[in-house]
């Protein structure tokens, strides 16, 4: 027969004991008597007094026993949270300053470090980012000409602890002292040296300017570097100033132009100048050194002119006419049959050789003359002027 049968007849085959009364009480545990069971021992491990037994005094036992369960509760939460505030991480990239009752106490670098809870305060600072600021506006230059000029800076934290606890506002002072910094060197600047080749120069003054300024007040900042961005005049006199950045460049174009037909002109008139003084020079040494050969050639014909006149005369003479007949096309042939003297017109021969050539001696200019046609000429000319000289002496 089931358990559950009806018929109220008992069974005590029913699991939860239902039939009467309860059995051996094998069912699931009270949750309420597991709890209570819980806090007193709870209760008892911190001192108090278990809530067990059924006089007057259970009531107080147990809401005795529920206190000091909140108690202890609470004493375990504060501790967690107490060790869970005692450590933190220092990342790679940071600095952590730490202060004990508002005053500085250390630097911690990367890593897990400790602190006490609500006495110590930790505050970190990125030291390995750098950050860029931008400043621009308007400012006169020495010269007293508006100028607007674009400014970045690029920066990082050098000093943990002096960015914390030196200034209030970092940034702001270094905007303060990038404007000062600016506005020192534009002021000591033409604007001729602002808006043109001066633009990197005045990027290193304002940077080491701005680098001073930032160690005087202390920030911890550290400049990494200065960029001028752009620099222009105000915008109501931007086309005038245009205007006249180009008739500069025109001068300036005008100038290098000059400069370099005077490099090219000056070298070689200076060339032609030496060569005129080299030549001159070596003509000088030229008839010096003939006039001394012809000095000393006189003075050895002298003493032989003083030995043997006769002869030295008559070779005088010769070499003379050596040297007169020996730039002419003329020849003239003593015979020996008779005095007279035979002439041949060479240049007549040369001429009538270089017009029988026809057109080719006119383009070519000056042709040589055949050596062997004209000594076969001049043999045949020589024959026949001997054979009518021989026959007029018969």
């Amino acid at each position: 027969m089931a358990w559950n049968e009806p018929g109220g007849n008992r069974n005590d085959n029913d699991p939860w004991g239902t039939g009467g009364r309860r059995g051996n009480d094998q069912g699931p545990p009270d949750l309420d008597e597991a709890l209570k069971k819980g806090l007193d021992k709870l209760n008892r491990m911190l001192g108090g007094k278990g809530g067990s037994g059924n006089n007057g005094s259970s009531g107080s036992g147990s809401s005795n026993s529920g206190f000091g369960a909140i108690l202890a509760i609470a004493a375990i939460l504060a501790f967690g949270y107490v060790l869970y505030q005692s450590f933190y991480t220092v990342d790679e990239q940071e600095r952590a300053v730490v202060l004990r009752f508002g005053e500085f106490s250390r630097t911690e670098n990367p890593g897990l470090r400790f602190k006490v809870p609500l006495i110590d305060s930790v505050t970190k600072v990125r030291v390995t980012n750098v950050r860029s600021a931008r400043s621009s506006g308007q400012m006169l230059t020495q010269d007293e000409n508006l100028v607007t000029v674009d400014l970045q800076v690029q920066y990082r934290v050098g000093d943990a602890r002096a960015y914390v606890l030196n200034v209030r506002d970092s940034n702001q002072a270094l905007a303060f002292a990038t404007d000062s910094a600016l506005r020192h060197e534009v002021g000591s600047s033409s604007l001729d040296d602002v808006l043109t080749e001066g633009r990197a120069e005045l990027a290193v003054r304002v940077e080491q300017r701005l680098q001073s300024f930032l160690k005087e007040y202390g920030t911890g900042l550290e400049i990494v570097r200065v960029n001028v961005e752009s620099t222009q005049p105000p915008a109501a006199v931007q086309d005038a100033f245009r205007e006249v950045q180009r008739a500069r460049e025109d001068e300036q174009r005008a100038k290098e132009e000059a400069e370099t037909y005077r490099n090219k002109i000056v070298p070689e008139a200076r060339g032609q100048a030496q060569r005129m003084i080299e030549e001159a020079n070596a003509y000088k040494a030229e008839v010096i050194e003939r006039a001394r050969g012809e000095t000393a050639r006189f003075n050895q014909l002298l003493a032989v002119y003083e030995q043997a006149p006769v002869v030295t005369r008559e070779r005088m003479y010769i070499q003379t006419l050596e040297q007169v007949l020996g730039n002419s096309s003329k020849i003239f042939v003593d015979t020996q049959s008779s005095s007279n003297m035979m002439y041949l017109p060479l240049d007549k021969l040369t001429q009538g050789r270089s017009s029988g050539s026809g057109g080719r001696s006119s383009q070519s200019g000056n042709q040589q003359v055949d050596v062997q046609t004209l000594t076969d000429q001049v043999l045949q000319e020589l024959r026949a002027r001997q054979d009518g000289n021989t026959r007029r002496s018969r």
